[in-house]
């Protein structure tokens, strides 16, 4: 049986991978932070799934279960590392904590490093496994190339993420190990139902109250009538087993306009087009 790492999979695209994955045969170690989530999972998905219990920011606990998941591979490469764990904290960059923004650095973009490190000697830098080199797959977004207001944070880290997977792409080519990037538009995941409680109270005295409001109903709007999880899930299946895979694959919906002619409009007509939708224009 062939093995892949997931983290991030108690809900969202993690566990969207984690159920295609489970239908194709494979085992998943997945990650969670909270126990409740691994029985619930473990009860779900049965014999094809491990829960590994672990924030991606805790290096020795990330550690530990590369460790455990070495000793239940029986010295065979896994098929792929799936990044996906990550969160979104919104707010405008001239007033956000600095401590929301460098949390979600420290998850999205640091905590990939950690996983990355810990797996890969089970991923073919090891000599002493047997199978062929698996592959990564880094969850970025469309985010990661376009950067919406008031996800200044969560774009700053998929941008970073962006550039990180290049450079290790092309460092790992030594090892014959690839790195794919999924970058997601609109998926159905709860993670909008979080997003609708999201907190902007502390900017409602500033000029940013009206245009943050506007923007959250936007992002819900588009975020509701997304692609389900699986469609994430299944393009993650291709790119880890497509005998050539792309660089980067968009699974963004709305492809034309949301994705091909907003990185192909020159940036003043984006951030005007913004502007007027948002109430972002300066009035004065």
């Amino acid at each position: 049986m062939q093995n892949v790492v997931v983290t991030g999979v108690s809900t969202g695209i993690g566990w969207g991978t984690l159920k295609v994955l489970n239908s194709k045969g494979i085992h998943v170690f997945g990650s969670v932070r909270k126990p409740e989530d691994a029985k619930r999972l473990s009860d779900e998905f049965g014999d094809g799934f491990t829960p590994l219990i672990f924030d991606v920011t805790d290096e020795k606990l990330v550690r530990e279960a590369a460790e455990q998941v070495s000793n239940q591979i029986n010295g065979n490469n896994l098929l792929g590392l799936v990044n996906n764990a990550g969160i979104a904290i919104g707010g405008p960059l001239m007033h956000q904590p600095i401590a929301e923004f460098s949390k979600q650095i420290e998850v999205n973009l640091i905590g990939q490093l950690i996983v990355t490190q810990a797996f890969l000697p089970l991923l073919g830098t090891n000599s002493t496994y047997k199978s062929k080199p698996g592959r990564i797959i880094n969850i970025s977004s469309v985010g990661g190339k376009i950067a919406s207001p008031f996800l200044g944070a969560y774009s700053a880290s998929k941008f970073a993420l962006e550039g990180f997977s290049e450079s290790l792409r092309r460092e790992l080519m030594l090892y014959g190990i690839d790195v794919i990037i999924i970058g997601p538009g609109s998926v159905v995941t709860p993670i909008w139902d979080k997003a609708e409680k999201m907190d902007f109270s502390p900017y409602e005295n500033t000029k940013f109250a009206i245009p943050s409001k506007k923007f959250l109903d936007y992002a819900l709007k588009k975020g509701r009538s997304g692609y389900p999880v699986e469609d994430v899930g299944n393009l993650i299946w291709k790119a880890l087993t497509t005998a050539k895979p792309k660089v980067r694959y968009p699974i963004v919906p709305n492809h034309f306009f949301d994705w091909i002619v907003a990185r192909l409009l020159p940036q003043r007509i984006l951030d005007n087009i913004l502007a007027n939708e948002l109430g972002l224009g300066n009035r004065e």
